[in-house]
């Protein structure tokens, strides 16, 4: 297995590379690799001409059904490789499209999003949203993140626990927002974080999310995501 170092909007992971029939990954292995600071291991399962199926692994050995940053550092890794300019992520049966700008930049096709009503929960009014992953969002101070944060991770009402957002709209289609990873606890950015905010906050149209790491540029429209944002390569 081989590893390089990336990060996306200040969200670290490990890529590994899997070798001509070798084996998966542990979660055993996951978190020893992640102790060095990762956030997560995205591992490349297989790839087919401009097309590459990963796993996502959060740092506490658990996977993730999708990840925005995840997949836009596997779409820049593939297309160094190939060098293509528009490639396809797989995540389990959601297929991502990513297109290189030319800027550092990175256009992605993140597919379908569902916001549900508010509710109560844990005295929070939370908005659920679902980006292929759940993300539970709640509009206030992004400084109580430290609170709110393990309070809903782990919270009853997300049995399989959720990505937990707080978030404060500065203006219209400028808010600031900080992230819990479910798996992984507070990370500089998140990508379906971002888009479950702007959904959460915004409905339709365009929107920066501004987190610790960095700006991720989100356009919803009719149901579907669209997220831009930066990828590079810290270490081969």
């Amino acid at each position: 297995m081989r590893f390089s170092r990336w990060h996306a909007a200040g969200n670290e992971y490990l890529l590994a590379e899997r070798a001509e029939r070798g084996r998966a990954l542990t979660p055993e292995e996951v978190r020893a690799a992640c102790a060095g600071g990762a956030d997560g291991v995205l591992e490349v399962v297989a790839v087919t001409g401009g097309a590459a199926d990963i796993v996502i692994w959060n740092a506490d050995g658990s996977t993730a059904e999708l990840s925005g940053n995840g997949t836009r550092i596997a779409a820049c890794w593939l297309a160094e490789r190939t060098c293509l300019d528009e490639v396809i992520v797989r995540v389990g049966p959601r297929e991502v499209t990513a297109r290189m700008l030319g800027d550092g930049q990175v256009e992605q096709a993140m597919g379908p999003f569902e916001v549900s009503p508010r509710e109560q929960v844990a005295g929070l009014e939370v908005t659920p949203v679902s980006v292929g992953n759940p993300h539970a969002v709640v509009i206030g101070d992004p400084a109580e993140l430290p609170r709110i944060g393990p309070l809903l991770e782990t919270h009853p009402r997300f049995p399989g626990h959720t990505n937990v957002q707080v978030a404060r709209v500065e203006r219209p289609g400028i808010v600031n927002a900080r992230v819990w990873e479910r798996g992984v606890g507070e990370t500089a950015s998140s990508g379906t974080s971002a888009v479950a905010v702007a959904a959460a906050t915004h409905g339709d149209g365009e929107v920066t999310v501004r987190f610790p790491g960095g700006d991720l540029h989100v356009r919803l429209s009719d149901g579907q995501a669209w997220l831009r944002g930066p990828a590079e390569r810290l270490e081969p």
